[in-house]
């Protein structure tokens, strides 16, 4: 019979409420957040070193709190990673993000989802499907991305969209549902 976490793993529904390994996991997290969340911002080695705990960053990588995530162990980022405040990832599936990535404040990106079956729902079953977000991105404020989605090199995500479908590399994408509105030229 396959845990809690296996089933997640695998895109099926899974009960993360009930299941005492992933309630942990998540209480760990959330008190390595905590913690984190309180370093004042002149205490940069101290609040480098524990978000490296939390999250699998490469060099030159910052996020601003407040930052909050699920189990952190799911986010990988490239290098040269900046996350501005409020940045929330709902990570029980993996999210990849690459290299020269900015985030602007109160963006979500949301591994989870729940099922549209009341019953499912209301039993506390969810799933997760992996985010990919290419090198070179730019995601603008208040922007939410949903379950499963991938975001190419270069593209350009302006404020306040919802991101419900694959954007193309090299595209500004804009609204709810974001809609592509122009291609990016290397001169731009």
């Amino acid at each position: 019979m396959k845990t809690e976490k296996q089933k997640a793993a695998e895109g099926l529904l899974y009960d993360a409420n009930n299941d005492p390994q992933l309630q942990q996991e998540m209480l760990e997290t959330r008190c390595l957040l905590h913690e984190y969340n309180l370093l004042p911002p002149d205490r940069g080695e101290e609040r480098d070193r524990l978000i490296r705990r939390i999250v699998n960053m490469g060099e030159g990588g910052c996020i601003i709190s407040p930052f909050y995530c699920d189990y952190g162990y799911h986010i990988h980022i490239g290098k040269n990673f900046f996350a501005n405040t409020n940045l929330v990832i709902l990570d029980g599936a993996d999210v990849s993000i690459g290299d020269n990535v900015f985030i602007a404040p109160n963006v979500g990106i949301y591994t989870a989802g729940h099922p549209l079956d009341v019953e499912q729902r209301n039993a506390g079953l969810e799933y997760a499907y992996p985010i990919r977000i290419g090198n070179n991105v730019w995601i603008g404020g208040n922007v939410v991305i949903l379950p499963g989605v991938s975001i190419g090199d270069g593209a350009v995500i302006g404020a306040g969209s919802v991101v419900t479908k694959d954007i193309p590399a090299h595209t500004v994408v804009v609204g709810n549902p974001c809609r592509e509105i122009k291609k990016i030229k290397n001169e731009e």
